[in-house]
């Protein structure tokens, strides 16, 4: 670990996996129960990439999601009644119960929004970060994708031309290992999607996803390069999910095996961190219990907050939609 990273900086990073993980693991039994209405894609396991990165950037910086976006959000500044508020589809969300999981956007905190389309999210990155040079402002542009999605054509022109113009902008490949139900190997001839990086003039680095200290510090050096002037990088995380593509339990498509999922799951992250944290003395075992207590009070909370607000009027349909 370098000596570098703040105790105020780890602590933050910890809590800001502790908020993910909680926050997706109450979603998923809301909707496996029925509660919440449609499909969500959880982010649990991969708290390590979104609170490394996000604890790099300011408000004013932007980012991209996924269908797999809570984390994102929560990690780039979310607060859990306007996410759990959007999830239920009350007008009190983020986007007024009309986005739901996969549209989630806040420009105050400079989510340009999750993506339901694969691929989706780089162009916009992409013109957000042309759009910082031009102004000279200082922003910086991450957009986060798959595996899956770094075969998508939206993601090569993006990098394609965020390399010729040397923009402000990190690209962040969550390598979770699945392209929905396909392994890496069934839908891509390489095995570091960072090797594409040559191909667009930029670096590519790969980091261990499942440490956080490692993604910090890896999407340190390339966020304080952008915001320098000297261009974009390609960021491999490799990670994990824990549950299905979609929820909890999924489909039971028998794609992986439950031994690969343990095996990962004994490299998690906030356990991993809250070790290294007491180790250095700087979180014992009752404050990370308190960390934890303090955000599940924060969860029921928001949850009650969703429960009680109203459903968007049908009048209101069209608002929003029409520029």
């Amino acid at each position: 670990m370098s000596d570098a990273i703040s105790k105020e900086t780890l602590l933050d990073i910890h809590r800001r996996m502790v908020r993910i993980r909680h926050f997706e693991s109450t979603a998923g039994k809301l909707m496996e129960d029925g509660k919440i209405p449609g499909a969500l894609h959880l982010y649990v396991g991969q708290e390590a990439v979104a609170a490394g990165v996000m604890a790099n950037l300011t408000d004013e910086d932007q980012i991209t999601s996924t269908h797999r976006g809570h984390g994102h959000c929560i990690a780039k500044g979310g607060a859990f009644n306007e996410m759990f508020a959007e999830l239920y589809g009350k007008v009190t969300g983020y986007c007024k119960g009309k986005g739901g999981s996969m549209h989630i956007s806040n420009q105050a905190l400079g989510i340009l929004g999750a993506n339901g389309i694969v691929g989706g999210g780089p162009p916009i990155a992409m013109g957000a970060a042309f759009a910082n040079k031009f102004h000279k402002n200082g922003k910086v542009a991450v957009p986060f994708f798959g595996d899956g999605a770094s075969n998508e054509g939206s993601v090569h022109e993006a990098a394609n031309m965020a390399g010729l113009y040397k923009l402000p902008i990190v690209f962040v490949c969550e390598n979770n290992g699945y392209g929905e139900y396909t392994p890496q190997a069934k839908h891509q001839a390489i095995v570091d999607v960072a090797d594409r990086a040559a191909g667009y003039g930029m670096p590519g680095v790969v980091v261990d996803g499942m440490d956080a200290v490692a993604v910090y510090e890896a999407a340190r050096e390339a966020i304080n390069r952008a915001r320098a002037g000297d261009g974009p990088t390609l960021l491999e995380c490799k990670t994990y999910r824990y549950y299905d593509h979609v929820g909890i339990r999924g489909m039971g498509l028998n794609y992986r095996t439950d031994e690969e999922v343990e095996e990962w799951k004994k490299k998690d992250a906030i356990d991993a961190l809250e070790r290294l944290l007491a180790d250095q003395q700087m979180l014992s075992a009752d404050e990370a219990k308190a960390v934890h207590d303090e955000v599940l009070a924060e969860v029921a909370t928001a949850i009650k907050f969703a429960e009680d607000s109203p459903l968007p009027d049908p009048s209101t349909l069209l608002d929003d939609v029409y520029a």
